[in-house]
């Protein structure tokens, strides 16, 4: 599978290539993300809700676990980075197969629950201050959609 990527220079950049990605979502679609703190994880989840239309803000679910939000897709917004067990059921495979787009911050801490298929972005700061965004897809429904939005 290939992987993809693209530097940000600044989060307007990110943001809008996240409102790009939710113009392509569908149900139950899970994204993946991994990086540095700073890197623009909340970031381009403010941009990805924007572009499903979401007007409420969104910050980052840090201490209650799961955000949701109403758009064109519902939005979960996830971030596990508190979650002591990983083998704990706290019933994500319920959002991962729902009726909207799965977000998941600190994705590799519940490695073993998430879907199989799903669009992984590990977001780095460089020494430069831009952001490297690598997108890897993982599934022929995250490979078109790669194809498609690259």
């Amino acid at each position: 599978m290939a992987n993809y990527q693209f530097i940000s220079t600044q989060p307007e950049e990110t943001k809008d290539f996240a409102k790009r990605l939710a113009g392509l979502l569908k149900e139950g679609d899970v994204i993946a993300l991994e990086g540095d703190l700073g890197a623009g994880k909340t970031t381009f989840t403010k941009g990805l809700a924007e572009g499903l239309g979401i007007t409420r803000n969104v910050n980052s679910p840090t201490f209650t676990i799961i955000k949701e939000y109403q758009g064109r897709l519902p939005l979960y917004h996830m971030d596990v980075y508190r979650v002591e067990d990983a083998f704990e059921d706290l019933g994500f495979e319920e959002y991962f197969e729902g009726n909207g787009v799965t977000v998941v911050e600190w994705a590799h801490l519940i490695e073993a629950q998430l879907p199989q298929e799903l669009l992984l972005l590990q977001l780095y700061l460089d020494d430069n201050g831009a952001r490297r965004v690598v997108v890897e897809p993982k599934g022929k429904r995250y490979e078109e959609l790669c194809e498609e939005i690259f």
